[in-house]
């Protein structure tokens, strides 16, 4: 990312470019809507900021294809405002409100905060581009994938649905049309230029274990004293020593990975272990073997 102090700009127009860097590069397609629904702007102020944008951030990174209406990148597109990594688009569609902005010139006066910040995951945005739309029209994708266990890359035909971020890594639900069935595919492992295919009748509404919600209910481990597990049911909110929350079915095995439960083994002290599954046995069939 370049550095923004070169063009001293007030946070609120920076907003704005980053906005126009990570659709247009995500994307591949720009439009004044896109600032208009964000902002609650104006037609004739977004195109005031997409061409100022032109002028003074990031000449020749975008073009205007009229056949689209709207702002495409080049070949030549470098990112300006924004480090151009994936994460930055996954993060803006999950509606994440800390957009990366760089908020070291503004007059506010907080206390010292550190975020752990781990490796990103390659993603192209080739490979975003392709899934978003063909989510968008619902149609067929033809990928290459690999994974760990099949290091080569294997074709596959895919009906992406949804983009997914587990607190760990990306993935897209989609149908597999060699399995039969929806599965999820972790973006980094996708390899080469995906192609866009014909439509398909197949849809996020079909996808009947997505539209599963299972309650999950966690509990202090039962073998800490009572003191201490009062200490970690006040961590959860918990009211009797329970708390229930829901998820989707095929994000059961995510969730209870992030709260760090082994539902395979218990820990050999409480202190490490400290919550339970209180409802095991009906998780059973959205558990990974």
């Amino acid at each position: 990312m370049a550095d923004t102090h070169q063009w001293d700009i007030r946070w609120d127009l920076l907003a704005r470019y980053r906005l126009i860097e990570i659709i247009a590069l995500w994307e591949g397609r720009l439009t004044t809507n896109h600032l208009c629904d964000t902002f609650g702007m104006g037609r004739q102020q977004a195109s005031k900021d997409i061409n100022t944008y032109l002028r003074d951030i990031g000449p020749g990174n975008l073009v205007l294809d009229r056949s689209i209406k709207g702002y495409v990148p080049t070949a030549a597109f470098s990112p300006q405002v924004t480090r151009g990594v994936a994460d930055e688009y996954l993060q803006l569609m999950a509606r994440n409100n800390d957009l990366n902005l760089r908020f070291e010139n503004l007059p506010l006066t907080v206390t010292n905060t550190e975020v752990l910040s781990l490796p990103i995951r390659n993603v192209e945005p080739r490979v975003i581009r392709t899934l978003v739309r063909a989510a968008r029209e619902q149609r067929r994708v033809e990928v290459d994938y690999v994974s760990v266990h099949n290091p080569n890359r294997e074709g596959r035909i895919i009906v992406p649905h949804t983009l997914v971020f587990t607190g760990i890594r990306w993935h897209v639900r989609a149908w597999c049309e060699k399995n039969q069935g929806f599965r999820d595919f972790v973006l980094s492992r996708f390899r080469g230029e995906p192609e866009l295919l014909d439509m398909s009748p197949k849809q996020a509404d079909d996808d009947t274990e997505w539209h599963t919600l299972v309650p999950i209910e966690i509990t202090p481990d039962t073998r800490l004293a009572p003191e201490k597990q009062a200490v970690v049911a006040a961590d959860y909110g918990m009211t009797d020593n329970r708390h229930t929350f829901t998820v989707r079915g095929p994000l059961v095995h995510y969730a209870l990975k992030l709260l760090q439960i082994d539902y395979k083994h218990m820990e050999p002290t409480p202190e490490a272990q400290q919550i339970v599954l209180a409802n095991r046995d009906a998780l059973r069939p959205w558990l990974f073997d």
